[in-house]
């Protein structure tokens, strides 16, 4: 293998290929799994430091092997930054010089190596992902710059090579790095040509791969990702190619960044944590998973988004529960092994066609929305005494409540058993099972 001494004529010996991996690093502490093992693909070990070099090397020289771009010529790229950072380095080379317009929300940190890497930075009033369409955004000024004469944008959100860079690396380093078998596949939401290159060439090579996608709350603060109307813009969104799609908060994404830092010593960035704590919240515990996360980039850029949405220098250790919270715990543990309480998936679907029992789902509207078992109602868990009235008037009839995985739909059964409902059951393994089962769900 090339690395064995690791010695490279340049800097770009060290762009990865099949032969020349990022690390693939298996998380040990967070996850809490029993059988399911989740691996961590380091994108911070590319050159200059995340994801974003393989598309940027690939874009610049398919650019000027097809001779779009000429000596002397200029480039210009929107970017959240770190294609930016890749763009502009593998450009020095050339000596290219590169305009990259941007949001001014990007963390500084991000903005001082941009400018540190040579290229000239116009900051914007836009999203921290350059949102397509916004008229005085980055992808419209980046635009405006294209029509000038010697300027050249790649354009990372609808240049072909982007995807096809992860197909031709990534995606072939995931499955020689887990010996052909990697069960799941995790990235974060961004241009997605992450997810649609890796996920394109893993399931060519075993159908049977899940691929899952984790986005982001809108109003977010983690750069580089897209929450679902943005996403909607897309060109490289495929939600039809993805088995999964995941919304997680803010303050979630953040502390799972926290955690993976102080828990795996792992320096991973907030992307990272979105993706991870997406994956966590859907892929169940069980053998044979092998569960392959990408990490964007280090949080080193990231030190005063950090501060910013985690009240200071991150928070605070986690807090002793309090007695209550324990009890309720325990509660919820109880539950979940109670035959009286819980119904398997397909004990359940075949109640479901007998009976047409009531199904409650608990997840948010969002979620639901995007996929539900048929006739159940939407009632998220905390709303639920706001709804007794829709609930049945025979509190011996059957109710089955169902979440995603078979967690939240636990402490639905336990408030509904407290109502008088006798024949409340929580559905295991959730909507995730259901669907897994082949069972019909509807959208909308």
């Amino acid at each position: 293998m090339k690395d064995t001494l690791r010695t490279y004529e340049s800097i770009f010996g060290l762009l990865p290929d099949v032969d020349n991996p990022t690390p693939l690093v298996r998380l040990n502490h967070v996850p809490g799994f029993d059988h399911t093992e989740v691996f961590a693909k380091l994108e911070w070990y590319n050159p200059f430091g995340s994801v974003k070099d393989r598309i940027a090397s690939r874009m610049l020289s398919e650019a000027e092997a097809d001779e779009t771009i000429q000596p002397g010529q200029q480039l210009v790229e929107p970017t959240s930054g770190n294609t930016g950072l890749g763009l502009a380095m593998i450009a020095n080379a050339s000596q290219y010089s590169l305009t990259t317009p941007l949001s001014s929300a990007i963390p500084v940190e991000k903005k001082t190596m941009l400018r540190l890497f040579g290229a000239k930075v116009e900051e914007l009033e836009d999203d921290l992902c350059p949102a397509p369409g916004a008229p005085e955004g980055a992808i419209a000024r980046a635009m405006e710059i294209m029509e000038q004469p010697d300027f050249v944008m790649l354009n990372q959100y609808g240049n072909r090579a982007n995807p096809e860079a992860h197909y031709r690396t990534t995606g072939p380093e995931v499955w020689r790095q887990t010996s052909e078998m990697v069960t799941h596949f995790v990235a974060a939401l961004g241009t997605c040509g992450t997810i649609s290159g890796v996920g394109r060439f893993l399931k060519e090579n075993n159908a049977n791969v899940k691929v899952i996608g984790v986005y982001p709350t809108e109003g977010h603060d983690i750069p580089g990702v897209r929450s679902i109307p943005q996403l909607k813009q897309t060109e490289f969104f495929e939600p039809e190619e993805y088995d999964k799609l995941v919304e997680v908060k803010n303050r979630q994404a953040y502390e799972m960044c926290l955690r993976l830092n102080r828990e795996e010593s792992i320096p991973a960035g907030p992307s990272s944590g979105l993706a991870l704590a997406g994956a966590l919240e859907v892929i169940p515990d069980e053998p044979g998973n092998r569960v392959v996360v990408i990490f964007a980039d280090s949080v080193f850029k990231y030190g005063s988004s950090v501060v910013k949405n985690l009240d200071g220098l991150g928070a605070p250790p986690a807090r002793s529960k309090s007695r209550r919270e324990e009890l309720l715990d325990a509660m919820i543990e109880n539950a979940r092994h109670n035959p009286k309480l819980t119904i398997d998936v397909d004990s359940a679907h075949e109640l479901w066609e007998r009976e047409r029992p009531l199904v409650v789902d608990v997840r948010d509207p969002d979620t639901y929305g995007r996929s539900h078992i048929a006739d159940a109602i939407n009632i998220p868990l905390l709303d639920l005494p706001d709804h007794l009235g829709e609930l049945p008037d025979d509190r011996t009839a059957p109710v089955l409540s169902v979440c995603q995985v078979g967690n939240t739909s636990l402490s639905g059964v336990l408030y509904l058993n407290s109502l008088g409902f006798s024949n409340a059951r929580s559905i295991e393994g959730g909507t995730t099972a259901w669907q897994e089962r082949g069972f019909a769900t509807v959208s909308g």
